[in-house]
């Protein structure tokens, strides 16, 4: 039996669980009241996140069309990253259900070995230490999957189409995706030229002339994150004259806090002060198509040969 392990964020399951999964994201250090106060605030804002839900139907989605291609070679599993289930409980489990062998994705279109080289590393690290490891690949990035980018074009045409026909041509689209640290690029990591590749290639799908890439919920941390900030862009548009915008996130592929509140509020009370008509381009979370590209991505992973794993820093 194939395993597959579908990796995911994490996010609390309710205020009683926020100042542990916020500690763990600190690697175990404890917030200050006023950045659990902050983050608290923020969840509840949005009504709380959907993420773990919204995994659960994804990783169903996977497994109806892996039981469909082939039955009974694929059992699927979810492991989150900060939260319950932890992704190395997940890969004990697998072992002591009798998985022979294992493929790993993470609902994260765009590798960097600071985010999907992480995810990896804990699934590597508890891997390795099963008395009788099973083999495991991985599925390393998928942000250029024709699927994934008919998915995320879809949507976004979707988004196009809520605007006046007289300013849909004009209006400029805002690609952004989670910010990293700057010093990535020291490394000459990926994760940049990913995310720009992704960006032109839905573009391009959606018939969209004007469009640029940003960033958007850097880490509150001292060193200098990657940009600009999503807003710093809005910013920009709007004092070269734009008065319409839309917001495509396509590092994002499930309604979170990232989403839900850094663009759903952030960004659209700063176009409601500017005076700009703003328009989000819908998440994918269960879009059929993202789950026949993770569908597609699993089975071509599963008959090649493993590959080297990426080191984690």
């Amino acid at each position: 039996m194939i395993g597959v392990l579908v990796m995911a964020y994490g996010t609390p399951g309710g205020p009683d669980d926020l100042e542990a999964y916020y500690t763990h994201i600190r690697r175990g250090r404890r917030p200050s009241r006023e950045l659990l106060e902050e983050l608290a605030a923020r969840y509840n804002a949005i009504g709380w996140s959907p993420l773990n839900e919204i995994t659960k139907r994804q990783s169903d989605g996977l497994q109806s069309r892996l039981g469909a291609a082939a039955p009974g070679r694929y059992r699927v599993y979810v492991g989150m990253k900060h939260a319950a289930p932890f992704i190395g409980d997940v890969v004990l489990q697998m072992a002591g259900d009798g998985v022979t062998e294992g493929v790993g994705i993470v609902l994260a279109p765009h590798y960097s070995r600071m985010s999907i080289g992480t995810y990896i590393a804990y699934a590597e690290d508890a891997r390795r230490a099963l008395p009788h490891p099973f083999p495991m690949k991985y599925v390393e990035r998928w942000g250029e999957h024709p699927l994934f980018l008919d998915a995320v074009a879809d949507r976004l045409r979707a988004a196009l189409a809520q605007l006046p026909e007289a300013i849909r041509a004009r209006t400029p689209v805002i690609f952004s995706a989670h910010s990293l640290p700057e010093r990535i690029l020291a490394w000459h990591d990926p994760y940049p030229d990913e995310l720009q590749r992704t960006s032109a290639a839905v573009a391009g799908r959606a018939g969209v002339a004007r469009w640029s890439s940003a960033y958007q919920s850097a880490g509150r941390t001292a060193e200098p994150w990657l940009g600009p900030d999503v807003r710093e862009a809005v910013q920009h548009l709007y004092d070269a004259g734009d008065r319409s915008v839309v917001s495509c996130s396509v590092g994002f592929v499930t309604d979170h806090l990232e989403v839900l509140y850094d663009l759903d509020i952030e960004v659209r009370h700063l176009c409601e002060r500017l005076g700009m008509r703003f328009v989000r381009a819908g998440s994918l979370n269960e879009h059929p198509l993202m789950l026949d590209a993770l569908s597609d991505l699993v089975q071509h992973r599963a008959v090649e040969p493993p590959a080297e794993v990426p080191a984690a820093h």
